[in-house]
Protein backbone atom coordinates (compact mmCIF):
# COMPACT_ATOMS: atom_id res chain seq x y z
CA UNK A 1 0.00 0.00 0.00
CA UNK A 2 1.32 2.95 -1.58
CA UNK A 3 1.17 6.41 1.18
CA UNK A 4 -1.99 7.92 -1.22
CA UNK A 5 -3.73 4.45 -0.42
CA UNK A 6 -2.82 4.84 3.28
CA UNK A 7 -3.75 8.19 3.62
CA UNK A 8 -7.02 7.44 1.68
CA UNK A 9 -8.08 4.78 3.82
CA UNK A 10 -7.11 7.31 6.80
CA UNK A 11 -9.46 9.79 5.63
CA UNK A 12 -12.31 7.05 4.72
CA UNK A 13 -11.75 6.07 8.57
CA UNK A 14 -11.72 9.38 9.85
CA UNK A 15 -14.89 10.49 7.97
CA UNK A 16 -17.21 7.24 9.18
CA UNK A 17 -16.37 8.05 12.71
CA UNK A 18 -17.99 11.81 12.25
CA UNK A 19 -20.52 10.21 10.67
CA UNK A 20 -21.05 7.99 13.13
CA UNK A 21 -21.22 10.36 15.98
CA UNK A 22 -23.13 12.75 14.19
CA UNK A 23 -25.77 10.28 13.28
CA UNK A 24 -25.73 8.91 16.85
CA UNK A 25 -26.09 12.69 18.60
CA UNK A 26 -28.44 13.79 15.92
CA UNK A 27 -30.87 10.68 16.91
CA UNK A 28 -31.12 12.58 20.44
CA UNK A 29 -31.23 8.96 22.18
CA UNK A 30 -27.23 8.83 23.07
CA UNK A 31 -24.43 10.61 24.12
CA UNK A 32 -21.43 9.82 22.60
CA UNK A 33 -17.37 9.90 23.83
CA UNK A 34 -14.43 9.03 22.50
CA UNK A 35 -12.37 6.54 23.65
CA UNK A 36 -9.89 5.70 21.21
CA UNK A 37 -6.32 6.16 21.56
CA UNK A 38 -5.58 9.29 19.50
CA UNK A 39 -7.66 10.95 22.03
CA UNK A 40 -6.05 9.69 25.65
CA UNK A 41 -2.73 8.91 24.63
CA UNK A 42 -1.01 12.37 23.96
CA UNK A 43 -1.52 12.43 27.68
CA UNK A 44 -0.56 9.67 28.91
CA UNK A 45 2.76 9.66 26.61
CA UNK A 46 4.82 11.43 29.15
CA UNK A 47 4.41 8.49 31.07
CA UNK A 48 5.58 6.09 28.87
CA UNK A 49 8.79 5.11 30.14
CA UNK A 50 6.95 3.60 33.40
CA UNK A 51 6.51 -0.34 32.55
CA UNK A 52 2.88 -0.60 34.02
CA UNK A 53 2.30 2.60 32.08
CA UNK A 54 3.21 1.23 28.67
CA UNK A 55 0.96 -1.75 29.14
CA UNK A 56 -1.80 0.83 29.58
CA UNK A 57 -0.86 2.64 26.42
CA UNK A 58 -1.01 -0.69 24.42
CA UNK A 59 -4.53 -1.40 25.50
CA UNK A 60 -5.47 2.23 25.19
CA UNK A 61 -3.61 2.30 21.72
CA UNK A 62 -6.65 -0.61 21.15
CA UNK A 63 -9.43 0.71 22.33
CA UNK A 64 -12.59 0.96 20.96
CA UNK A 65 -13.44 4.49 19.09
CA UNK A 66 -16.10 5.64 21.16
CA UNK A 67 -18.32 4.64 24.20
CA UNK A 68 -22.31 5.21 23.39
CA UNK A 69 -24.36 6.21 26.30
CA UNK A 70 -28.41 6.41 26.26
CA UNK A 71 -29.91 9.13 27.87
CA UNK A 72 -31.15 7.43 30.32
CA UNK A 73 -27.82 6.09 31.45
CA UNK A 74 -29.12 2.64 31.44
CA UNK A 75 -26.99 1.39 28.56
CA UNK A 76 -23.95 1.98 27.96
CA UNK A 77 -21.80 0.41 24.77
CA UNK A 78 -18.10 0.68 23.48
CA UNK A 79 -18.28 0.57 19.84
CA UNK A 80 -15.27 -0.12 16.80
CA UNK A 81 -16.38 2.30 13.77
CA UNK A 82 -15.06 0.98 10.64
CA UNK A 83 -15.37 2.34 6.70
CA UNK A 84 -15.35 -0.36 4.40
CA UNK A 85 -16.52 -0.02 0.51
CA UNK A 86 -16.79 -3.66 0.53
CA UNK A 87 -18.03 -5.38 3.50
CA UNK A 88 -16.31 -8.68 3.56
CA UNK A 89 -17.65 -11.19 6.45
CA UNK A 90 -14.14 -12.96 6.86
CA UNK A 91 -12.66 -9.48 7.59
CA UNK A 92 -15.59 -8.55 9.67
CA UNK A 93 -15.23 -11.17 11.64
CA UNK A 94 -11.41 -10.71 12.55
CA UNK A 95 -11.88 -7.26 12.90
CA UNK A 96 -13.98 -8.28 15.95
CA UNK A 97 -12.66 -11.01 17.07
CA UNK A 98 -9.55 -8.44 17.47
CA UNK A 99 -11.61 -6.26 19.34
CA UNK A 100 -13.02 -9.14 22.00
CA UNK A 101 -9.66 -10.04 22.61
CA UNK A 102 -9.07 -6.97 25.21
CA UNK A 103 -12.77 -5.15 24.97
CA UNK A 104 -15.49 -7.50 25.71
CA UNK A 105 -18.61 -6.14 25.58
CA UNK A 106 -18.17 -4.13 22.36
CA UNK A 107 -19.95 -3.50 18.99
CA UNK A 108 -19.23 -2.75 15.73
CA UNK A 109 -20.18 -0.31 13.44
CA UNK A 110 -19.79 -0.46 9.85
CA UNK A 111 -19.96 2.40 7.51
CA UNK A 112 -20.12 1.51 3.84
CA UNK A 113 -21.85 2.95 0.11
CA UNK A 114 -24.81 0.71 0.55
CA UNK A 115 -25.94 1.09 4.78
CA UNK A 116 -24.86 1.51 7.83
CA UNK A 117 -24.15 -1.87 10.06
CA UNK A 118 -24.30 -2.26 13.40
CA UNK A 119 -24.20 -5.54 15.66
CA UNK A 120 -22.06 -7.04 19.17
CA UNK A 121 -18.43 -8.05 18.29
CA UNK A 122 -20.10 -11.80 19.33
CA UNK A 123 -22.58 -12.04 16.93
CA UNK A 124 -20.60 -10.46 14.39
CA UNK A 125 -18.31 -13.28 15.10
CA UNK A 126 -20.88 -16.24 16.09
CA UNK A 127 -22.50 -14.98 12.47
CA UNK A 128 -19.22 -15.90 10.71
CA UNK A 129 -18.54 -12.12 9.70
CA UNK A 130 -22.37 -11.14 8.88
CA UNK A 131 -23.77 -7.87 10.03
CA UNK A 132 -27.15 -6.65 9.83
CA UNK A 133 -28.38 -3.17 9.13
CA UNK A 134 -28.34 -0.17 11.98
CA UNK A 135 -32.11 -0.98 13.30
CA UNK A 136 -34.07 2.47 13.32
CA UNK A 137 -34.47 2.09 17.10
CA UNK A 138 -30.65 2.95 16.90
CA UNK A 139 -31.02 5.64 14.79
CA UNK A 140 -34.17 6.97 12.54
CA UNK A 141 -34.31 6.08 9.33
CA UNK A 142 -34.61 9.66 7.76
CA UNK A 143 -31.59 10.01 9.58
CA UNK A 144 -29.67 7.21 8.21
CA UNK A 145 -31.00 8.17 5.45
CA UNK A 146 -29.31 11.50 5.16
CA UNK A 147 -25.97 10.26 6.52
CA UNK A 148 -25.42 7.48 3.97
CA UNK A 149 -26.33 10.17 1.25
CA UNK A 150 -23.57 12.44 2.96
CA UNK A 151 -21.26 9.39 3.60
CA UNK A 152 -21.42 8.43 -0.06
CA UNK A 153 -20.62 12.22 -1.75
CA UNK A 154 -17.43 11.74 -0.48
CA UNK A 155 -16.86 8.27 -1.73
CA UNK A 156 -17.75 9.72 -4.89
CA UNK A 157 -14.50 11.88 -5.00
Amino acid sequence: MNDIEFSRDLIKGKIAEVVFEQMFRSSGKYTILHSGYEYTLPELAQYQHIAEVKAVIENIRNAPDFVLISQDKKEVHLVEVKYRTHRRPNELKEIAEDVLKIWNPCWLFVASPDGFFFEPCNTVVNNNGEMGLLYSKWVNEDIQREFLKLLNEFEKK
